[in-house]
């Protein structure tokens, strides 16, 4: 599975998030990405990273959910 690399990224529903790293849960050692929204409460989140690099099917096309845009 290939690196998430820190930046900014767009979700394929429009909104950018900044991320800021990958991490290892205590418990499962799945690896997450943590990131934040760059709009509203600028929020930290965390998602499991193959859910995070995986595709989404949109008006019958498959798009990452999330695209790097810029370091």
């Amino acid at each position: 599975m290939k690196t998430v690399k820190p930046g900014i990224y767009q979700h394929y529903k429009g909104q950018r998030y900044k991320v800021l790293c990958e991490a290892t849960h205590s418990e499962t050692e799945e690896t997450v990405v943590v990131y934040q929204c760059l709009y509203g409460d600028f929020g930290m989140w965390v998602r499991p990273k193959a859910m995070f690099l995986e595709s989404v099917e949109v008006s019958g096309r498959q798009v990452p959910r999330f695209e790097f845009i810029s370091e």
